[in-house]
């Protein structure tokens, strides 16, 4: 009986320690992680926002993720205005000089443009030249550069060029903003300055400060006005004038022989004017002028004849 008692209270034993060893226990890390594990389901089942199709082409071709999509679409991409300078040059033959250079004014004063240099020779009416300087919007340039081919004569050449500014503008009003908050400043310190040494060397610096700010102030103005208007050099020639651009002129040797050439003809034409304005003036003075000599030698003649026979008198 004995023993059958001990086998049973080690039996009860037993299941007490199986019953304990059965149960578990939950940690509040566990439940921390069981969290974390729930909201990472719950932010992986949330919705994305749905692409446009192209957009989802685009991610797909390229590589890209969404979140990359999304944040170089918020970029804005912002155009700058080009500043650009336009130039040009043109040469025209034209029947009538003076007349060509009165139409020329007129289609470029119709185009909003107006004439800021002239320069004219019309001695000879076949030969004559006229430099015309015209500033023209650019909006119409193009369209007074073909008139003016088309309508005065015969365009002989045409150049054109262009010049980017906009970097140079962007330069020269940044720094003339600087140059004017500097020279506020330098006055604010003036009226703060109370020793003599002090004010003498604010004012120093505003003068240079000041010329600074004009210089600039001028460039500005020069660019401004660049931008604002082309520049268009139109030179006419009469019928048989003489034209050799600067870029056909051989260089060296031949270079100089045609200059010399050139510099020839033009002081025989020169001499051959000289003659053809004095000759109507020689036909009148020449026959005067002999005269006068004439008489002069009579009259020397005659002073030695009596002169002689004084002499012939007074010798016996």
């Amino acid at each position: 009986m004995k023993r059958m008692a001990l086998t049973a209270a080690a039996a009860a034993v037993l299941l007490a320690g199986c019953a304990a060893g059965g149960q578990t226990s939950i940690s509040p890390a566990s439940e921390s992680a069981g969290g974390s594990a729930a909201a990472m389901e719950a932010e992986t089942a949330r919705p994305v926002p749905s692409a446009s199709p192209k957009a989802r082409a685009y991610d797909e071709e390229s590589g890209n993720s969404g979140v990359d999509r999304r944040i170089t679409s918020d970029v804005k991409v912002t155009q700058q205005d080009r500043q650009i300078v336009y130039t040009g040059s043109m040469t025209v033959r034209a029947q009538d000089v003076p007349r060509a250079a009165d139409q020329a004014k007129a289609i470029v004063t119709g185009a909003g443009g107006h004439v800021s240099k002239e320069d004219s020779s019309s001695a000879d009416q076949q030969e004559a030249r006229a430099t015309l300087e015209f500033k023209i919007p650019p909006a119409r340039y193009q369209d007074v550069l073909t008139a003016l081919g088309r309508d005065l004569g015969k365009r002989l050449s045409m150049s054109q060029g262009t010049q980017d500014v906009t970097m140079e503008v962007a330069d020269v009003d940044s720094r003339l903003k600087s140059a004017e908050g500097a020279l506020a400043s330098l006055r604010t310190l003036l009226g703060k300055a109370t020793k003599i040494g002090e004010v003498l060397q604010v004012e120093r610096e505003i003068q240079n400060r000041e010329a600074e700010l004009e210089s600039l102030q001028a460039r500005q103005k020069e660019l401004s006005s660049q931008v604002s208007m082309a520049t268009l050099t139109l030179q006419l020639v009469g019928p048989v004038a003489t034209v050799l651009p600067p870029d056909d002129e051989p260089p060296g040797f031949l270079g100089g022989l045609a200059s010399g050439w050139r510099a020839l003809l033009d002081f025989l034409k020169l001499t051959v004017t000289v003659i053809g304005a004095v000759l109507p003036w020689m036909i009148i003075v020449l026959p005067v002028v002999a005269l006068l000599i004439w008489l002069v030698r009579r009259g020397r003649t005659r002073s030695q004849v009596v002169t002689v026979a004084a002499t012939e008198e007074v010798s016996p």
